[in-house]
């Protein structure tokens, strides 16, 4: 059985979302049409607001609302310290951690010449520019650990040996509470190499 055009067109709309296939995406236009009508018209609300209102700050490139974000303004950051991830996503999850006081420039993305995205697409002259107009003194480099993300940190690296900066890169390897048999090669030789002395 086919749907009506319409709950056709919400299930399409709904399979936009990462990891959502046209069952999950039929589950949840029929949840909230037939039990969540008005959670619906709040989603469709919020989401109309945000798409038309969020854009990204003009320092760090995060997704706020604002002109400048609220971990760009925050007196209680250091502004020595600077993380170069490369999504806003990473940005969350690192502060989620609780450990890092320091800022952020978000690349949105990683070199990738394949697909025709080089230094200038990610925002490299931008990353440049503010350590060369800020008192930065070390840039973390915590970009994934994909070819890509080695490239797009490698490449930073060697823009930033020109100034006087110190350059370090985020550790990878076996998880905290994760049991090496389950752990794969390239992760546990990776925890091998970068071994730090007990």
């Amino acid at each position: 059985m086919s749907h009506s055009p319409l709950i056709q067109k919400l299930i399409d709309a709904f399979c936009c979302l990462p990891g959502v296939g046209p069952k999950s995406a039929q589950r949840m236009a029929m949840h909230l049409l037939e039990r969540q009508r008005e959670a619906g018209l709040h989603l469709s609300a919020v989401l109309a607001e945000a798409v038309e209102r969020v854009g990204r700050c003009s320092r760090c490139r995060i997704l706020t609302e604002d002109e400048t974000c609220h971990i760009c303004l925050s007196q209680r950051r250091d502004n020595a310290i600077l993380c170069v991830v490369e999504n806003p996503s990473d940005v969350f999850a690192i502060e989620h951690s609780g450990e890092y006081r320091g800022r952020y420039f978000v690349l949105l993305g990683h070199l990738s010449p394949i697909d025709g995205v080089g230094p200038e697409q990610i925002g490299v002259v931008e990353l440049l520019d503010r350590i060369a107009n800020e008192s930065i003194e070390e840039v973390i480099l915590a970009t994934s650990t994909t070819v890509e993300g080695e490239a797009t940190a490698f490449y930073i690296a060697e823009q930033l040996v020109k100034y006087d900066v110190i350059v370090s890169r985020i550790a990878h390897g076996v998880p905290l509470g994760g049991e090496l048999e389950f752990v794969d090669g390239g992760t546990i030789a990776r925890a091998l190499t970068g071994r730090l002395k007990f």
